[in-house]
């Protein structure tokens, strides 16, 4: 989460930063290390499975809670888990962002497979499935099977590139019209694709999107699912790279300082709140345009489809030098966001069917990947 000059002098009320010592100077410019080896790793493994697995987990999802566990115990096999313990019961209570997730997973995993010259047969929710909430059972059996002959996906050449881009677009910079076709075209599993860069529609929703982040931090247990989830500074990030993470100078300094922890962020009175509210707030308010999936009915299946579509859509944005970030919180399923829900889907699914996918789209700067667990820690242990 970025902060400006300004708001970082707001959370310090006023009072100088200084780094006194040389190990304080040391401390705050590290940067995690461990955290951003997964992107390095991509691809190096030979066996096939775990190489398609490598690329993967660096694959989109929400709050960056990487719930995915595999088990490879049968050959040219990989079974896909949830892991449960990675669930947002207060923001996603039924799972379906989750499931989103893990099918952006597949499709990576379908990607990197065939780059190898394989095939991957995928067997959806092998043992059943529950509409209300995932559980143990498997959500995937994927057989890999030799074919020199699939074919190569384009998209696949912008996964080590991709991001979701958490800072505010340039808003001196339009987004082309035609750029949605391209984006529209990239959607392949099965959803609707849909999108907007009118300034009327963009205004719009921007005010929308703003308010759905306004009632998730002020409710709550659902900010509370959030804060719950920071990773302040580089030590934090290593020791557990999943979940929001807040790294780099400033937050090191801040934290040195003790003037931004999961307490302050947790008091909404504090000048730590109230800045990173700004920040956030500045991402919803910059959006030049807005792209949506959506499925005529709610499925887990058709939840894995989005998570394929949304990818592939965020592959082909990276290929386009364009910024998306998905804005989710109109889309969610609890009670005090009822009202926008209605809203979202009254306009964007008029006709019936499931909002899935929701996103800003513009430009904005270049940034490091989101933090990642190793394969080895999402491999499950027979």
């Amino acid at each position: 989460m970025p902060l400006s000059r300004r708001q970082v002098i707001a959370i310090a009320g006023g009072g100088t930063i200084a780094a006194a010592t040389a190990s304080a100077v040391h401390a705050v410019t590290r940067t995690p290390r461990t955290a951003q080896r997964p992107w390095k790793d991509a691809g190096t493994h030979e066996e096939v499975r775990k190489a398609a697995l490598s690329f993967a987990l660096l694959a989109p999802n929400p709050h960056n809670r990487q719930p995915w566990l595999v088990d490879l115990s049968q050959d040219d096999v990989v079974v896909l888990h949830v892991d449960t313990a990675k669930l947002l019961p207060h923001t996603d209570p039924f799972n379906r962002q989750i499931t989103i997730g893990l099918g952006c997973f597949l499709e990576v995993m379908r990607m990197a497979a065939a780059e190898q010259g394989y095939r991957v047969e995928t067997e959806l929710f092998p043992q059943g499935e529950n509409e209300s909430a995932l559980d143990g059972r498997p959500v995937a059996r994927a057989l890999f099977r030799a074919d020199p002959a699939v074919p190569r996906d384009p998209l696949f050449a912008h996964v080590l590139r991709r991001r979701s881009l958490k800072e505010p677009f340039d808003t001196q910079r339009d987004v082309a019209p035609d750029v949605l076709a391209v984006l529209g075209a990239a959607a392949a599993a099965g959803t609707r694709f849909g999108g907007t860069v009118n300034p009327a529609d963009v205004t719009s929703f921007r005010a929308m999107s703003h308010e759905a982040l306004r009632i998730e931090i002020e409710t709550p247990r659902t900010y509370m699912e959030s804060v719950d989830l920071f990773r302040i500074g580089h030590r934090e990030v290593d020791a557990n790279p999943d979940g929001i993470d807040f790294t780099g100078s400033l937050f090191e300094t801040l934290r040195l300082l003790g003037l931004f922890t999961r307490q302050s962020a947790a008091d909404t009175t504090s000048s730590a709140f109230k800045a990173g509210a700004e920040a956030v707030f500045a991402n919803t308010d910059t959006a030049m345009g807005h792209i949506w999936l959506v499925t005529r009915t709610n499925t887990r299946r058709d939840q894995i489809a989005a998570g394929a579509d949304w990818v592939r859509v965020n592959l082909a944005a990276t290929g386009l030098g364009l910024g998306t970030q998905p804005l989710s919180q109109a889309l969610q399923e609890y009670p005090e966001v009822a009202r926008l829900h209605a809203d979202i889907h009254n306009r964007l699914a008029p006709d019936g069917g499931t909002v899935q996918m929701f996103a800003r789209i513009g430009y904005g700067p270049d940034v490091a990947p989101s933090p990642r667990w190793p394969l080895d820690a999402k491999i499950a242990q027979s």
